[in-house]
C-alpha cells in the first residue's frame, strides 16, 4: 500500500509531462485525446489517494533524497486530497466538453498549445493544494497565473489581451506582497517548510511579533488580490467573460481557488490559530468577504453581457468562501471548504451552459436569451440547476453552504452575518432567476440557432451535453451527500484550532 503515497507526485507530474508532448503534436484530436486520457488518469489518482487518506489518515511524502526542511515534502490530508479530487473532476468535465463541442474561437494550430498550457495550469493548482514548502506553493501559484494569461490570450482578439494584461498587472503585485511576506518570514525562522515554519515562530513571535504581523498582512492581500478578494477582484470580470468556455470554467472554478487553499494553509499551518487571534486580520477577511457577497451580486444585477455577469456572480461567491475563513471556526472553514467544492461545480457549469446558449444565439446580450426552452431544453435545464444552486434553492449544495455558514456565523457570536447572506441571497435571485424565467416563459423573437433544435435530442447532441450533464449530476449528488461530506471535512479542521 506504500506506492499509493506517491500518488500526489503523480498528480502533479503526469500533466506537466503532457504539456512537454503538446508542441510535437501536429494535430488537434491527438492534443485533445492526450489531454483528456490525462485528465481521467489524475482524477483516478487524486480518487485512491482520498480513499487511502480516509483508511489510513494523512502522510507526507518527501519530493527527492532530501528529507525537510531541507527538502522539499508534499502533506496530504483529507482536505488535500478531497480539493485534488474535486479539481481533478472539473478539469475531467471541462477538458471533455472541450472535446466534444468544436473549437470555433481559436485556429486548429493554437490548439496543441492551448492544452498544453491548460495542463500546466491543472498541475499547478494541485502543486498549490498539496506542496508543504511555502517558496514551492508560490513557484506554482506564478506558474499558474502564466499560464491563465495564455489561456486567456488564446483567442488573440483586443480584449483577450486587455484582459490578460490587467490579470498580469494586478497577480504581479499579489506576488510582490507574497513573496515579500515569505522573505520576512524566513528572516526569522530560517524555514521554508510550513511546519518548521509554525515550530520556529512558536519560539521567536514573542521577539518578532511586529514582523510577523507585517508577513500576516503582507500574505493576506497578496493572496486576496489572486483569489479575487473584494476589492482586490477588478481583474477578474474580464478575464473570465473575454476568454473561451473552457477557459472561463477552470479558472473561475479551478483557479480561484488555488490561492484560497493556500490562504487557509497559511493561516493555519504557518502561523497557526494562536497568531491570527493576536490580530486583526480574521476580521478583517470577514468584513471583506460579507462586502465581496453583497457588492459582487450588485455589479452582476447591472450586466447586459450574461458570461460578464456570471463573472461578477463569482465575485459574490469567493466572498461566501472568504467569510468563512474569516469566522475563524472549524464550522467557518468547514462551510468554507465545502463552497469551494460548490462553487467548483456550479460555477463551471454554468460557464460551459452560457457558452452553448451564446454560441447558439450568437449573442452575449442577456435579453436575447429568452424562449432558450423551447430551442434548448438540455442547456437551460443545466444552467436551471447551477442557478438554483447558487440562489440557494434546497437541497442544492448552494444551499447547504448559506445554511452552515448562517449556522457558523451563530456559533461564532457573529449572527448580524445571517442578514448579510440572506440579502446575498436575495440579490443572486434578481439576476439569476429572470434568466431562467424567461427562458422558459417568454415568447421571444424567432432565433436561428447555430446549431439547430435541441428538443430532438440524438446521441451526438446528448455526447455534447454529457459533460455538462455530468457536472450537474455532481452538483446534485454533494447536495444529497451533504452531510457526510460535511463530516468528513470537520474531521480535516478539527486540529487546527
Amino acid at each position: 500500500m506504500e506506492y499509493f503515497k506517491s500518488f500526489p507526485l503523480f498528480i502533479i507530474l503526469i500533466p506537466f509531462m503532457a504539456s512537454f508532448s503538446m508542441p510535437l503534436v501536429k494535430n488537434e484530436k491527438t492534443a485533445k485525446t492526450i489531454s483528456l486520457i490525462t485528465s481521467f488518469v489524475c482524477l483516478a489518482l487524486s480518487a485512491f489517494t482520498f480513499f487511502y487518506v480516509i483508511t489510513n489518515g494523512a502522510f507526507k511524502y518527501d519530493m527527492g533524497h532530501f528529507k525537510a526542511p531541507l527538502g522539499i515534502e508534499l502533506k496530504v490530508g483529507i482536505f488535500e486530497s478531497v480539493m485534488v479530487s474535486v479539481f481533478m473532476f472539473v478539469t475531467f468535465s471541462v477538458i471533455a466538453h472541450s472535446v466534444c463541442n468544436s473549437q470555433n474561437d481559436m485556429t486548429s494550430k493554437k490548439v496543441p498549445i492551448y492544452y498544453l498550457l491548460l495542463n500546466v495550469f491543472s498541475a499547478s493548482i494541485c502543486g498549490i493544494t498539496l506542496t508543504n514548502d511555502i517558496f514551492n506553493a508560490f513557484v506554482f501559484i506564478e506558474v499558474s497565473t502564466i499560464a491563465a494569461c495564455g489561456m486567456i490570450v488564446v483567442k488573440d482578439k483586443e480584449e483577450n489581451i486587455l484582459a490578460a494584461i490587467k490579470y498580469l498587472v494586478y497577480s504581479s503585485l499579489g506576488s510582490g506582497l507574497v513573496l515579500m511576506g515569505i522573505a520576512f518570514i524566513y528572516s526569522i525562522t530560517g524555514n521554508l517548510n510550513m511546519d518548521f515554519i509554525n515550530m520556529e515562530l512558536s519560539k521567536v513571535y514573542m521577539e518578532y511579533d511586529k514582523v510577523v504581523m507585517i508577513s500576516l498582512a503582507l500574505f493576506t492581500f497578496g493572496i486576496g488580490i489572486k483569489g479575487a478578494m473584494f476589492p482586490f477582484y477588478v481583474w477578474l470580470p474580464d478575464a473570465h467573460s473575454s476568454s473561451t468556455d473552457s477557459t472561463s470554467a477552470i479558472i473561475s472554478a479551478v483557479g480561484l481557488k488555488g490561492p484560497v487553499i493556500l490562504l487557509i494553509k497559511v493561516f493555519y499551518t504557518v502561523f497557526g490559530a494562536y497568531i491570527l487571534r493576536q490580530s486583526s486580520v480574521l476580521d478583517m477577511v470577514l468584513a471583506l468577504g460579507a462586502t465581496g457577497m453583497i457588492m459582487g451580486s450588485v455589479f452582476a444585477i447591472f450586466q447586459n453581457n450574461i458570461k460578464k455577469m456570471v463573472a461578477y456572480s463569482s465575485v459574490a461567491q469567493m466572498g461566501y468562501i472568504f467569510l468563512g475563513i474569516g469566522l475563524g471556526s472549524v464550522a467557518g472553514l468547514t462551510a468554507s471548504a465545502f463552497h469551494i467544492i460548490t462553487h467548483a461545480l456550479t460555477k463551471s457549469l454554468l460557464f460551459l451552459s452560457v457558452g452553448t446558449m451564446i454560441k447558439r444565439r450568437n449573442t452575449y446580450l442577456i435579453g436575447d436569451m429568452s424562449a432558450l426552452g423551447k430551442n434548448m431544453p438540455l442547456t437551460l435545464g443545466v444552467f436551471s440547476i447551477g442557478v438554483f444552486s447558487m440562489v440557494g434553492i434546497p437541497i442544492l449544495p448552494g444551499f447547504i453552504t448559506k445554511w452552515n455558514l448562517s449556522m457558523a456565523s451563530i456559533e461564532s457570536g457573529k449572527g448580524f452575518m445571517v442578514a448579510a447572506i440572506i440579502l446575498s441571497s436575495l440579490l443572486n435571485c434578481i439576476y439569476y432567476l429572470p434568466v431562467v424565467i424567461n427562458g422558459y416563459f417568454k415568447k421571444g423573437a424567432e432565433h436561428s440557432d447555430n446549431a439547430g433544435v435541441e428538443k430532438n435530442v440524438d446521441k451526438e447532441k446528448l455526447l455534447t451535453m454529457a459533460p455538462s450533464l455530468l457536472l450537474a449530476g455532481a452538483a446534485i449528488a454533494v447536495g444529497i451527500t451533504s452531510g457526510k461530506i460535511i463530516e468528513v471535512l470537520t474531521l480535516a479542521f478539527e486540529n487546527t484550532m
